[in-house]
C-alpha cells in the first residue's frame, strides 16, 4: 500500500504545476488524503469488515469532500485534482495513472446487483463535472471532456464530449511512453465539438442551396424576358 501511495504522491508532482514541494503535496492535497482514507478502508472491506470500512470512508468524505466507496478497485498513480464532489461507486474499477478532476462521478444507472459502475483504463483523464454512468469500459489513454455524460463504452485513445457523450477520435499523434507510463494529455479546453461541426456543415449547405435557388430564379426570369 505504501508503494502505491508513493506513486499517488509522485502523480501530483508530475501533473500539477502549482505544487512546489513534497511536503506541500502531502499536507495540502485533499485528493491524496481521500486516496489514503480509501486504501485503509479498502483493506478492511477486503477482509469483510464492511461497517468499519464504510465508517473510515465517511470520515474521508467529511474531511475531503470526495466520496470513494471502499469496495472500488483503484490502481496506482491516481491524481484527483481539487476533488470536491468527486464520487466513485462500489464496483468501479480504475487503472493506473488516471487523472480525475472536481465534480466527476463514476456511478451506476439503477438498483441492479453486481457490476454496475464503470471500468476505467490506464492513463485516462476524466475532466471537471463529467459523469460516467454504467457497467462499461473506458479504454486506455482516453479523455472524457468537461461536463460530458458518458453512457456507453469508449474505445482506447478516444475523446468523448457532449451530453450524451459522443466519441471523437483524436487526430493528434499518439501519446509517448515515459518511464512505463503514458504521457498524459491534461488539456480540458481544446477538445473537438462534433455538434458545432455538424451545425457549421449544415449552415454551409443551406448557404449553398440558397445561392443555387437564387441562381435558378435569376435564370428563369432571364428566360421569360
Amino acid at each position: 500500500m505504501w508503494d502505491t501511495i508513493k506513486e499517488d504522491l509522485k502523480a501530483i508532482r508530475e501533473r500539477d504545476p502549482a505544487v512546489r514541494s513534497w511536503i506541500e503535496a502531502v499536507l495540502c492535497y485533499p485528493g491524496l488524503h481521500a486516496l489514503f482514507f480509501y486504501r485503509i478502508a479498502h483493506f478492511f472491506y477486503r477482509i469483510r469488515l464492511y461497517l468499519l470500512a464504510r465508517m473510515i470512508s465517511n470520515i474521508g468524505r467529511f474531511f475531503t469532500g470526495i466520496e470513494i466507496h471502499p469496495g472500488a478497485q483503484i490502481g496506482k498513480g491516481i491524481f484527483i485534482d481539487h476533488g470536491m464532489g468527486v464520487v466513485i461507486g462500489e464496483t468501479a474499477e480504475i487503472g493506473d495513472y488516471v487523472t480525475i478532476y472536481q465534480g466527476a462521478t463514476l456511478g451506476g444507472t439503477g438498483k441492479e446487483k453486481g457490476k454496475r459502475h464503470p471500468t476505467i483504463g490506464n492513463n485516462v483523464v476524466i475532466s471537471s463535472g463529467a459523469k460516467v454512468l454504467g457497467p462499461f469500459t473506458v479504454g486506455d489513454n482516453s479523455k472524457i471532456g468537461a461536463g460530458s455524460v458518458v453512457l456507453k463504452e469508449v474505445p482506447s485513445d478516444c475523446t468523448v464530449v457532449g451530453v450524451p457523450g459522443r466519441i471523437v477520435v483524436k487526430d493528434n499523434k499518439k501519446l509517448k511512453c515515459v518511464d512505463k507510463r503514458e504521457e498524459i494529455d491534461l488539456d480540458q479546453v481544446r477538445l473537438p465539438d462534433p455538434v458545432f461541426q455538424e451545425i457549421e456543415c449544415m449552415k454551409k449547405r443551406i448557404a449553398d442551396l440558397e445561392d443555387y435557388i437564387y441562381k435558378m430564379e435569376g435564370d428563369a426570369k432571364h428566360d421569360i424576358v
